[in-house]
């Protein structure tokens, strides 16, 4: 059996889920994100899973919380991207993110390699 297929999302992963959801408009301003237990139970996580992953849809201006009533994709307000738009961007700045480390991960073991190929600079003078 494949480990990755039994692994439990993280709720940074529940998160980037959601707000792919939004950024595709699956939920628009003013729908109601699933109810935490359920969602939990769904995923096979801990409610308090769940309630970090929304904590972060709203610490981006995703979704805001209705005391008694669930959690609500916010509304556009004017001047600022809706919610579509701003998980958009989230969703493109983390490709982002990742590409760039990816890259970055890719220098530093070149970087590594030339090292190797020169040998120990330690105790050498440079001018």
């Amino acid at each position: 059996m494949d480990s990755q297929q039994t692994r439990k999302p993280n709720a940074r992963e529940i998160a980037a889920r959601i707000r792919g959801q939004i950024a595709a408009g699956t939920f628009g301003p003013g729908d109601r994100l699933p109810a935490g237990r359920a969602y939990a139970k769904k995923l096979g996580v801990s409610l308090m899973t769940v309630q970090n992953a929304y904590a972060q849809l709203r610490e981006e201006g995703l979704v805001e919380g209705v005391s008694g009533s669930g959690t609500y994709v916010r509304d556009a307000v004017p001047g600022e991207p809706g919610p579509r738009e701003a998980a958009q961007h989230l969703t493109n700045l983390q490709a982002e993110v990742a590409r760039i480390s990816t890259e970055l991960a890719g220098l530093v073991e070149r970087v590594q390699q030339l090292e190797a190929a020169v040998g120990p600079t330690e105790g050498k003078s440079g001018a």
